[in-house]
């Protein structure tokens, strides 16, 4: 089975189902500008987890582009990647367990011919929360999942959420490929054995966290469904590695066919990397030292850096046309930007070309400090600053007859990881979480900002982005030039009469044709559904959008720009707030 046939089948399987077939949200989160990417499927239906209705109903399904990177240094092994396509499917308030486990296992033996006899699940085992998922156990049962393939485990296995400390949650029913032709050992549960594969994941948001720690029953239950693409598609393909099947085929023959030197480890790291650079390109992100723009400059760093320890002597670009072509039938932004990301790519690399020479005079100015040892410290700080893998940096030192103290670099990367992660999940929690009044005062806030804008600067001023905290927003939009004094006062009186005026904050669903041509703003590039929800601020804001949004602008009190600063060519940011 190819990879689009995957695709198809499951979105044909669950439109059969009754679910409507919604398109992928951009990486760059529209509606939750708190996270840096989408990074779930579930990830752009918040508000409607919470409780808005869907547009589309409550049966919805898709694909959906993620990226992660909080396991970055993984890449390179069988399955770790940044870039991921996430097969979903959401109940929002409609069915519950019974459909969505049935419906599972029904998809993975009927529909893909996975044996039966491959397939073992983990149910959540119960603590002084909740108790054991005994209704999700009795269905796999009655589905005929044999007792010793069916394993019990506590919150860290078989438990999501809340994303921040309170919020939705519950227990999840995990789905397990074994990947073997021996038989499992006696007992031995999927968590701890790398031959079990992870390929489907039920999630059941049924409870609700309160503040004092305590659990309540949410009135709208929802199911959150998530299938991985490519390591489905391995299982499919009888592949050992994700990067053997066909999402990675073409990709890797151009690598192979540019390189001298073989290293599979180097070869898969310059497949991942280049691709999900190709897709973070394609929603117009520019390589930068800030937010999304730090990620993309560090995958193709990266990535250069693997290319010249396999003797690739042309540019990444070669290999990012391969992505496009072979992506761009499903996800056409790559095609309607390749320009754009193939100059950006060759811009980026002969930023780096000379940091690397930087980096090798301050390497050739430390050697002479030491005369053994080189600190690990210091081949961290080599790392951070200007891209050298320590292996190159061990290289180096070797040609200066010095050892690399690996243990210490080890401990400052595993710091620099945790702390990484760490800003990661609250910024992941930030997101899901805070859905709270301060932070609906300040999204409804950013709507009247993007307007003023475009009154005083013109038409051509365009969002590229946003960050929202209950205490500030910052807004990222397209202009050249610094704004002036008297132009930033316009803007934040504008601003200000509209919350004077007491203005009502509005919403309508309408075909994306008649919202397109009502004027309503729409600039991210994606595609959008059939039906789209449009939030009006009176006559004086229109706007693609899904909330969360305050009833009137009564709400918002006195609106004040803190900064106005340049982050990126031809883009400008805004940092302000509510008195």
């Amino acid at each position: 089975m190819k990879s689009t046939e995957l695709i198809n089948g499951y979105l044909s399987f669950f439109e059969a189902k009754g679910h409507a077939i919604i398109p992928s949200s951009p990486l760059i989160p529209e509606n939750d500008p708190t996270v840096l990417f989408t990074t779930a499927g579930m990830h752009p239906l918040v508000p409607f987890l919470l409780g808005e209705p869907h547009p589309k109903g409550k049966r919805i399904a898709n694909v959906q582009k993620c990226i992660r990177t909080t396991d970055i240094s993984e890449v390179g092994d069988e399955s770790h990647l940044t870039f991921f396509q996430m097969l979903g499917n959401w109940s929002l308030g409609d069915y519950f367990k019974g459909d969505a486990l049935k419906w599972s296992y029904e998809f993975l033996t009927e529909v893909l011919k996975i044996p039966k006899e491959k397939i073992y699940v983990t149910c959540f085992e119960g603590d002084e929360d909740a108790p054991k998922d005994e209704e999700a156990a009795r269905i796999w049962r009655r589905l005929g999942v044999p007792e010793n393939h069916i394993f019990f485990l506590g919150k860290k296995d078989n438990w999501w959420g809340p994303a921040g400390k309170t919020g939705p949650c519950g227990p999840d029913s995990e789905m397990f490929y074994w990947n073997s032709e021996e038989k499992p050992k006696r007992g031995q549960d999927p968590s701890n054995c790398n031959k079990f594969l992870e390929i489907w994941n039920d999630v059941f948001m049924q409870y609700n966290k309160r503040e004092d720690g305590s659990f309540e029953q949410l009135k709208q239950k929802n199911v959150d469904t998530g299938m991985g693409v490519e390591r489905t598609i391995a299982v499919l393909q009888g592949k050992n590695s994700v990067y053997e099947t066909d999402l990675f085929e073409p990709i890797m023959k151009r690598i192979r066919m540019l390189a001298k030197e073989e290293n599979k480890c180097s070869e898969r790291i310059i497949a991942d990397h280049v691709r999900a650079s190709t897709f973070i390109m394609a929603e117009r992100v520019m390589p930068s030292n800030v937010e999304q723009g730090y990620v993309l400059r560090k995958l193709i760093r990266r990535a250069y850096i693997h290319a010249q320890k396999v003797g690739i002597e042309t540019s990444l670009s070669s290999i990012a046309e391969v992505v496009v072509e072979h992506y761009c039938r499903i996800y056409p932004e790559l095609k309607a930007n390749e320009t754009f990301i193939m100059d950006e790519m060759h811009k980026e690399e002969e930023r780096f070309k000379l940091t690397l020479e930087k980096g090798i005079k301050v390497f050739e100015k430390k050697i002479k400090e030491f005369k053994k040892e080189l600190p690990g410290k210091v081949a961290f700080d080599l790392y951070q600053s200007f891209g050298f893998p320590v292996e190159i940096t061990i290289d180096l030192a070797k040609e200066n007859r010095l050892k690399v103290n690996e243990e210490e670099f080890n401990e400052e990367l595993k710091k620099h990881q945790d702390l990484s992660r760490s800003s990661s999940t609250k910024r992941f929690a930030s997101g899901l979480a805070d859905q709270s009044h301060d932070t609906r005062r300040l999204h409804t806030t950013t709507h009247l900002l993007h307007q003023a804008l475009r009154t005083v600067l013109g038409g051509h001023v365009q969002q590229k982005g946003s960050n929202i905290t209950p205490e500030r927003l910052r807004f990222d939009f397209t202009h050249n030039g610094k704004m002036s004094g008297e132009e930033l006062k316009r803007v934040e009186d504008i601003v200000n009469e509209q919350i004077r005026n007491q203005v009502e904050v509005s919403y309508e669903e309408m075909p994306f044709e008649k919202a397109k041509k009502s004027g309503a703003l729409h600039f991210f590039d994606q595609k959008y559904p059939d039906t789209v929800r449009v939030y009006s601020i009176g006559n004086f804001s229109k706007e693609f959008c899904t909330g969360p949004h305050v009833e009137n602008t009564s709400e918002l009190g006195k609106f004040k720009i803190l900064k106005e600063e340049g982050v990126a060519a031809g883009i400008r940011r805004i940092k302000a707030g509510l008195e």
